[in-house]
This record gives structure tokens, C-alpha cells and sequence, in this order.
């Protein structure tokens, strides 16, 4: 079973996977960034699941969006209240129409720059 022992150390030092590290600085000074250099930032607070622990969804008023881990619910909040921005449970509230919408830009402008096949 060798297979096994090589998949745990591949993760990190706890020998878990590499989707369930801790929240750091960096994550937290990305979200910082992204709230002060975009106007109408909303956050939404995702749960943990299986794969990640609980993450920070920002939203801005065009639909932009950028996602990193925080220490739980609490840490979030704190985070959100901290930079003076609105914060909603997704499992409450869902997902806003205007991040849908900057998907769908986003993969249409993706899609119109490739040679066709």
C-alpha cells in the first residue's frame, strides 16, 4: 500500500490534502486588497465542505469575484466588518445573478479569443 503513504505526504505537513491548509496572511492581505481596489464589494461567507475549509467570497458591484479561505464564519465576519463591507451567508442567500453574469463574460471573452478548431 505504498500508494497510500505517497498521496498523505504529498499534502501538507499534517499530511492532509492540499485543498485543507489554514488560512495565512496572504489570504487575508489578497481579500484586503481586493476590497480597496474595487467599489460595491459584498462578502459571502461559504462553508466548510469536505474538500476546503470555510472561504470568503468578494464580490464587487460588476460581478468580479475573488475566493479565500478564513478562520471559520466568525473570522469572516470579523474580516467583513473590519473593512466596513455588507456580509451574507450563501447557504442563506445564494449566489448574486451579477457574479453569474461576469462568468458568463468572462468565458464568452475566453471563448471569442481562440482560433476556432
Amino acid at each position: 500500500m505504498a500508494w497510500l503513504r505517497r498521496r498523505k505526504e504529498r499534502g501538507s505537513k499534517t499530511g492532509g490534502s492540499p485543498g485543507d491548509r489554514a488560512a495565512n496572511k496572504v489570504d487575508l492581505h489578497h481579500l484586503e486588497e481586493f476590497v480597496r481596489s474595487r467599489r460595491g464589494v459584498e462578502a459571502f461567507i461559504e462553508p466548510r465542505t469536505t474538500v476546503t475549509e470555510t472561504t470568503l467570497l468578494l464580490i464587487a458591484h460588476d460581478g468580479e469575484w475573488t475566493r479565500r479561505r478564513v478562520d471559520g464564519p466568525e473570522g469572516a465576519r470579523r474580516f467583513a466588518h473590519r473593512m466596513a463591507i455588507p456580509v451574507y451567508d450563501v447557504a442563506l442567500v445564494g449566489y448574486p445573478q451579477r457574479m453569474r453574469d461576469f462568468n458568463v463574460r468572462r468565458k464568452q471573452a475566453a471563448e471569442g479569443s481562440q482560433p476556432p478548431p
